[in-house]
């Protein structure tokens, strides 16, 4: 009896004990999926999208510097346009710090009057802290206390490269005290991080390139087939404390196919005296590997931290479109405070090295795709140059001046897709609905009644712009003579359906027309077209040709046909072009157009106006734009647009160049007319002159200069429009007036 007794209970306490088990199993199960689906979001909805980025929760444990704009940076220094002031160089810089100093001397933020600048940068070399380095600048904070604008650093920026190493990351590394100076730095510690008013930046290599840059590496992948490792990882590993333990133990987890994480100790002076029982072996695997086709050939790229929180490899894993998978707990991630990471990495746990070949298997192919393709944007938007990554550290800075003037900042779409943040005006681009060109349509007030007026106060948005593109143009003709082929284009464009409204920009030193509107067609029920004349010699003298796009406060449109007074244009021309940009607001569409080349023998880059099968400019005597390239075109950097002004010629390359930089995609030329060429005045036709040529080539090559590349994109494409020149009959034809002219 006591025998079935104790049968019965153990069989009872088996009974429990299975049932706890499952049911803690299952528990644990479902929490290790929502915990892993925390990791691994879905796509974003769009209102997500345009949301500030959201970080990680991380642990602090070491109390922040109290320093915020609010209460460190002066914004009464800050006017409508702020401005930045490098101090003269006074002792030697490393040729990165140099890089910084040029690019910020060369862009449109510069300013050379310390009295209207909003930031100061020194130009004493903060970027290596490190005093056992060669490039490390001696005596830097009495430099920085005897710099004439110091006061204790406030509205200083100051860039760093090489501080906060281990085993704390502090700041006491700096060697100096910031002050209430903005620190740009790389490698920046979470711990020590002052949100909203220190800057993250990208550790990058000497050699990282000034402008340019190279091109992203996976931008051609349109479907994400599975890359030969699942998981990579080769670099050093530390024998004795300078660095990161967890590369210590990445060997668990190689296999040697589907996961290489190979390591080796071969480094610094000491290492065969302080070398492990594992180092031989490591060195071995290690040799099998080469880091460049690593990259290449695999979907996820493991970056721990090591000396310091951030690495090369992360920029290295971005260019290659390798997914970086990060390994480094507590490190402000670059410009997190406007990229949202969480669509372009993966986090992993440094105490959790065991469970990152489970998380990184458990991403589905959609979502490597999205990712590998965020990683190619934001490489190429904001890490490809040093020049990028500058400037996207002080549209940063410029945001919040604008937020604290107007209360308001651009949406974090803009710097999350194209065109990215580079690519709009911070003053200019704040809503999504004027994508893929971020532009907003701005409010003038009453446009002046005579070409002597003042200009206008400056603009303001309107409370609910249209979405971009809109369903018509205005039409911005630069004219410097009246002619009769002028009154045959004004005509044309008042019978055009979808103009609405012309602004002629009139320079010659003659009196400028009186236009008020323009007749619509006989039985039009449309009202007369407004003319508005800007007398370029009054309100833009000494600008010339580069005035024809200036009087943007008079534009109330997102499309502008710009046009040459000349230009032979019928009203269907018009119309078909604008039906056709509607689809490609983002481009330069139009007529005419031009091609680049490389001549060998020069070794410089060519012009030609010659017939091809390609060509990579449209020029805008005849073509449609958005008005958010043409107010790029004001803002271009001052030595683009003095080359136009020394020549008075090149403007129409520069606005190609400008288009093409931004968007990486070519113009789009339109069916031409045999008879369509330049016309020729009575004076001589600077298409005949060969120094106009000359200039055009040299303008070229001055422009791939300062942008460190060649933007210009060549393309076979030509658009007509259905039956064009076909032999059927005029009447199933839509354009029908368009192959009737022959004169």
């Amino acid at each position: 009896m006591q025998a079935k007794k104790r049968f019965i209970l153990l069989s009872i306490t088996f009974g429990v004990l299975v049932y706890c088990y499952f049911t803690t199993f299952h528990l644990k199960s479902e929490h290790t999926q929502s915990s892993r689906q925390s990791v691994l979001p879905s796509f974003a909805s769009f209102e997500e999208l345009s949301e500030l980025p959201t970080q990680p929760y991380r642990k602090l444990t070491i109390e922040k510097i109290p320093c915020r704009m609010e209460t460190c940076f002066d914004f009464s220094k800050c006017g409508k346009d702020p401005k930045i002031y490098v101090y003269p160089s006074d002792g030697p810089v490393s040729a990165s710090y140099r890089k910084v100093l040029s690019v910020i001397r060369e862009s449109r933020y510069a300013t050379r009057d310390p009295n209207e600048a909003c930031l100061f940068v020194p130009a004493i070399d903060t970027l290596d802290a490190d005093p056992l380095s060669p490039e490390h600048a001696a005596d830097v904070a009495s430099r920085l206390t005897h710099l004439p604008y110091w006061n204790n650093g406030r509205n200083h920026l100051i860039f760093n490269l090489y501080a906060g190493t281990w085993p704390d990351y502090a700041e006491s590394a700096l060697g100096f005290n910031p002050g209430e100076a903005i620190l740009a730095r790389a490698s920046a510690s979470e711990s020590f991080f002052r949100d909203e008013f220190d800057i993250s930046l990208p550790l990058f290599h000497k050699e990282h390139p000034e402008r340019g840059g190279v091109p992203p590496a996976a931008t051609g992948n349109p479907f994400p087939a599975p890359r030969r490792h699942l998981l990579a990882f080769k670099g050093k590993r530390y024998v004795h404390g300078i660095g990161s333990e967890t590369r210590n133990s990445l060997w668990h987890l190689h296999d040697g196919s589907h996961l290489i994480l190979v390591t080796t100790c071969r480094h610094g002076k000491s290492w065969k005296d302080l070398r492990d029982e594992r180092c031989d072996e490591d060195n071995r695997e290690y040799d099998k590997f080469d880091y460049e086709q690593l990259l290449a050939n695999s979907t996820f790229c493991l970056v721990a931290r090591g000396r310091r929180l951030g690495s090369y490899r992360f920029l290295e894993a971005l260019a290659a479109g390798c997914i970086p998978v990060l390994l480094s707990n507590g490190w402000r991630l670059p410009f997190d405070e406007r990229i949202d990471w969480r669509r372009a990495v993966i986090w992993a746990d440094e105490r959790l090295l065991l469970q990152v070949p489970e998380l990184v298997r458990s991403v589905p192919p959609e979502r490597i795709l999205a990712l590998r393709q965020q990683t190619q944007f934001l490489w190429e938007q904001y890490f490809s140059s040093i020049e990028k990554i500058v400037f996207t550290t002080i549209e940063i800075l410029l945001e919040r001046v604008l937020e604290h003037r107007l209360s308001k900042q651009r949406e974090a779409l803009i710097w999350n897709a194209s065109p990215g943040a580079l690519g709009t005006l911070a003053t200019y681009g704040d809503s999504r609905v004027h994508f893929p060109i971020s532009a907003p349509i701005l409010q003038a007030p009453t446009c002046p009644s005579s070409p002597l007026s003042p200009l206008p106060a400056p603009l303001v948005p309107l409370a609910a712009p249209p979405p971009t593109p809109g369903n018509t143009y205005t039409a911005l003709l630069y004219v410097q003579a009246t002619s009769p082929a002028l009154h045959k284009l004004l005509a044309n464009i008042a019978s055009s359906e979808y103009c609405e409204k012309v602004v002629l920009v009139w320079d010659s030193e003659r009196a400028a027309p009186s236009l008020k509107s323009l007749s619509r067609l006989a039985g039009d029920t449309r009202d007369a077209l407004p003319v508005l004349v800007v007398d370029a010699t009054t309100h833009y003298p000494g600008e010339g040709v580069s005035a024809r796009w200036q009087p943007l406060w008079a534009v109330p449109t997102a499309g502008v046909f710009s046009l040459d007074g000349d230009a032979p244009l019928l009203a269907e021309e018009l119309d078909f072009a604008f039906r056709v940009w509607k689809h490609f607001p983002e481009r330069i569409v139009g007529y005419p157009a031009r091609t680049h080349f490389w001549d060998e023998a020069k070794g410089a880059w060519g012009y030609s106006s010659k017939w091809g099968d390609s060509y990579s400019m449209v020029l805008p005597g005849a073509a449609l734009v958005h008005r958010s390239v043409l107010a790029q075109y004001a803002a271009a950097a001052p030595a683009l647009r003095q080359a136009v002004r020394r020549t008075r010629n090149c403007e129409d390359i520069l606005l190609n160049c400008l288009a093409s930089h931004l968007t990486r995609r070519p113009p789009l030329k339109l069916a031409q007319r045999r008879r369509y060429k330049a016309t020729h005045h009575k004076y001589k036709s600077s298409w005949s002159d060969p120094e106009h040529f000359v200039q055009r080539q040299s303008c070229l090559n001055t422009f791939a200069t300062a942008w460190g590349y060649m933007p210009l994109m060549r393309s076979v494409l030509r658009l007509d429009p259905i039956l064009f020149k076909d032999p059927v009959s005029t009447l199933r034809k839509k354009y029908r007036k368009m192959e009737l002219v022959t004169s």
